[in-house]
């Protein structure tokens, strides 16, 4: 059901994306009076249609590939190739008859709805779910980080208080682990240890380590409290009687605040069968827990159960939220264009750093939350508009780039070359497409 629902919610996604992509070419075209001859909701590949209509002078479809869409439109060299429709002259309702200006808007109509989208997803969502974060004060107060073995190699400690990230003071405690903050080198951390201020740097390679495990590796979090989350079935602490909530004080005579303290103690005691002092609804008490042969009570943390009270929901009016949503969705942009130059300098592993369509299935959960759903669609609407934009034959960007020539030279390129470019474009991206099924292939094996 977690892959129905995953795969569910990458097609529902493309489906918004792609048709209001190819809405921006539709409209502007009609515009200025340009034929459009098919609008396909993704690819009709091969002939074959899940549905199709005419109407007008237009065929509306969808196809059976979800990898995008397209429209055709009338007197135009595009994916279809069709050269036959160039050999006659220029008629009124044909793309080539229009002036380059008119032209340029029709080629830039799918990037600027793109845009308008994301910002207008992102802006509505601010407004309907607003936005959470946990204070950095609170995390401070409450214990500060634990740290993982990547964490210690480079200098944290359990315990330290991470004030701040290349400089800048860490308000909302998410701060720390922004991504553009991971994105190019420079990164370090502002520490506060024993009353002394530490600056910790962290290493190119292990800052592209953390990057490319997109949220497998991490270098500390939050330091939990010694609360029980979910419990093992067979685990000494659900056989005990202990509850999800319950707060453990100490194991034996061994005190524990925290729950990384838990796995020390209890291994002490292992293959024992000890008194546990927790605390269940404010009332403390006493449960005897067998602790197995490995030191293990059998129980998972949970997470964030200390912060219940302290977690704060920003909210945005109608119009406020407009600004934020456009400096969350280009924040948001900025880190994939960054991305995309730092695999270009050969900084970034691509195989580890892109996403085909299983990889972004994955983002969006097994569960189906309509904040996260629509936060990621915001953001792969600016990644479809940057995408489209770069100047590759058979993109939006490589027509723009033609047309730009064109306005330069003041005259067209010739039909013949415009016709070779296509294909090699056509070429390019079937050869990008495979690279990515392939990078989804090698990621789900290894």
């Amino acid at each position: 059901m977690g892959t129905l629902i995953m795969a569910g919610q990458l097609i529902l996604a493309l489906a918004i994306l792609v048709s209001l992509h190819e809405w921006g070419h539709y409209i502007a075209a009609r515009s200025f009076g340009i034929r459009v001859e098919k609008f396909f909701i993704f690819f009709d590949a091969w002939g074959v249609k899940l549905f199709s209509k005419k109407i007008g002078d237009t065929e509306w479809g969808i196809g059976w590939l979800p990898l995008g869409g397209y429209v055709k439109i009338s007197g135009m060299i595009d994916e279809s190739l069709d050269k036959d429709q160039m050999s006659s002259e220029p008629e009124d309702h044909e793309f080539r008859s229009k002036p380059a200006w008119q032209r340029l808007i029709v080629m830039i109509g799918g990037v600027t709805v793109n845009f308008v989208l994301g910002v207008l997803i992102f802006a509505l969502s601010l407004w309907h779910y607003g936005e959470k974060s946990l204070p950095n004060s609170k995390v401070l107060e409450k214990g500060g980080i634990e740290v993982s073995e990547l964490g210690k190699s480079i200098g944290f400690q359990t315990g330290d208080q991470v004030v701040g990230v290349k400089g800048l003071k860490a308000v909302n405690y998410y701060d720390l682990f922004k991504p553009i903050n991971y994105i190019k080198s420079g990164l370090f951390y502002d520490v506060v240890r024993n009353g002394q201020e530490v600056k910790i740097e962290v290493a190119d390679s292990i800052r592209k380590q953390v990057l490319e495990s997109k949220g497998k590796v991490d270098l500390f979090s939050y330091r939990r409290a010694a609360f029980a989350g979910d419990l093992t079935d067979s685990g000494g602490a659900k056989v005990s009687g202990m509850l999800k909530g319950d707060r453990i004080l100490s194991i034996d005579s061994l005190e524990v605040a925290f729950f990384d303290e838990i796995g020390g103690a209890a291994f002490n005691f292992k293959g024992q069968t000890v008194p546990v002092s927790i605390e269940r609804d404010g009332k403390p008490m006493v449960i005897n827990v067998a602790i197995d042969t490995a030191g293990k009570l059998g129980m998972y943390p949970n997470n964030l159960a200390q912060f219940q009270n302290d977690i704060v929901t920003k909210e945005f009016g109608f119009i406020e939220s407009f600004p934020a949503g456009y400096n969350k969705g280009t924040e948001a942009l900025m880190v994939n264009v960054i991305a995309f130059g730092e695999m270009f300098k050969g900084k970034l592993n691509p195989v580890k750093s892109v996403s085909g369509p299983v990889g972004i299935a994955k983002i969006f959960g097994a569960t189906w939350r309509w904040q996260r759903f629509w936060e990621i669609t915001g953001m792969l609407s600016f990644i479809l508009a940057f995408m489209n934009l770069l100047p590759i034959p058979a993109l939006d960007g490589g027509h723009v780039l033609f047309l730009l020539i064109e306005m330069v030279r003041r005259k067209p390129l010739p039909e013949k070359v415009m016709y070779y470019f296509q294909v090699a474009g056509m070429i390019i991206l079937f050869a990008l497409m495979a690279f990515i099924i392939f990078i989804d292939a090698f990621n789900a094996l290894f």
